[in-house]
């Protein structure tokens, strides 16, 4: 029975993003581990009939130190559970997990970036300091013969292969972790004032500052809609607006409905879904909202681009362009028609090109050619 190994940073994002590729992984044969910071998703892990193994990974501290010490703890894990295939998620797995499993000597590796975050996209100057060092890691350490990389969406491959970053024979091209399409359902629009919703981690970099001022705009030119925005604050992401600024940054424009975990109830309540981020890896909440038959205002970046087709499902505005941002948003507030005419068009999409199981099928694929490679 071939031992697949999963390293990602918090249990909410294994269970949100990959649980159902764990999933599929056992009923193909695998013996499945996660190593992770536990919180709250413990046993839904377990109960999956997942090995948990839990590690103290900050996706913040850039404590040399401390790297150091969880490399050496994660190689002895991998010594110590023999895993034939590492699948490492997000930045600082994969730079980790990757160390580690050169040293523990793991048949095959599968590292894969969901796109390329704060690190690449922000002009924070912390951001701009971190970028050769992340360049230089990753020519020495994703061009191994056992590595696969995976990315979300083309902008990203091609970022990485034209710069010499990594070998264009290691990467694989899979579209996010999809979406269950049997859950997010469509749903008639609610009736009253359209909901225009932004749903995410309360990130700059996600948009929110714009979506605000957005929404600050357009009602005070006396457009009839409510804008609401769903999600937390993200402490470990440096791009994260601090609860103590949310109030006086919404003001009595937005509402905010704080975290939730029911989302295919919460698309329900809105009628336009509206993500304005810097860049993406392939978001998944996009995903839902087309699932689930919703006009999305998205920007022109990548990532966004892979779901949103312009005119069609939603429409693409430039990123950091609360004016263009505001207008789009205005044109479907204002045409219920056209906006039940992208939901439709978006549900087909969801189905044909971003469906679980169609992402599941593609990475086990990937897997099994690690292992015949590294036979």
């Amino acid at each position: 029975m071939p031992h697949l190994l999963f390293l990602i940073t918090e249990d909410w994002y294994f269970c949100s993003h990959r649980l159902p590729l764990a999933r599929a992984a056992i009923a193909d044969g695998f013996r499945v581990t996660v190593v992770t910071r536990v919180l709250r998703h413990g046993d839904e892990i377990r109960a999956a009939g997942i090995e948990l193994i839990p590690l103290d990974l900050r996706r913040r501290s850039l404590d040399p130190v401390k790297a150091a010490g969880t490399i050496v703890e994660l190689s002895r894990i991998y010594r110590r559970v023999r895993p034939d295939i590492a699948h490492h998620v997000a930045l600082k797995p994969v730079l980790y997990g990757s160390i580690a499993a050169r040293l523990a000597r793991v048949g095959g590796v599968v590292n894969a970036v969901a796109g390329l975050g704060y690190a690449f996209s922000s002009q924070d100057l912390k951001a701009r300091l971190l970028r050769p060092a992340i360049r230089l890691a990753f020519r020495t350490l994703l061009n191994a013969r056992n590595a696969r990389l995976i990315v979300q969406n083309p902008d990203d491959r091609i970022l990485l292969t034209s710069r010499g970053i990594v070998d264009e024979r290691r990467v694989r091209l899979i579209r996010g972790s999809g979406v269950d399409t049997t859950v997010f359902v469509p749903r008639p629009e609610p009736a009253g004032k359209p909901v225009v919703m932004l749903a995410s981690r309360l990130l700059r970099d996600k948009g929110v500052l714009e979506f605000v001022t957005a929404a600050k705009q357009l009602l005070s030119e006396g457009t009839a809609a409510r804008f609401v925005l769903v999600g937390a604050p993200d402490p470990e992401n440096p791009a994260s607006i601090p609860p103590s600024d949310l109030g006086d940054l919404i003001g009595g424009a937005v509402e905010w409905w704080g975290p939730r975990d029911d989302m295919p109830q919460v698309l329900g309540h809105a009628n336009i879904v509206c993500l304005p981020s810097y860049r993406e890896g392939l978001p998944k909440v996009l995903l839902e909202a087309a699932a689930c038959g919703r006009a999305i205002v998205a920007t022109d970046v990548p990532g966004c681009r892979e779901i949103v087709v312009h005119g069609e499902n939603g429409l693409l505005v430039p990123a950091r362009d609360s004016g263009a941002l505001a207008a789009a948003i205005k044109a479907l507030v204002d045409d219920p028609h056209r906006r039940g005419m992208m939901g439709a068009r978006g549900r087909r999409l969801a189905e044909e090109q971003f469906s679980v199981e169609r992402i599941t099928r593609e990475t086990i694929s990937l897997y099994h050619e690690l292992l015949q490679s590294c036979a």
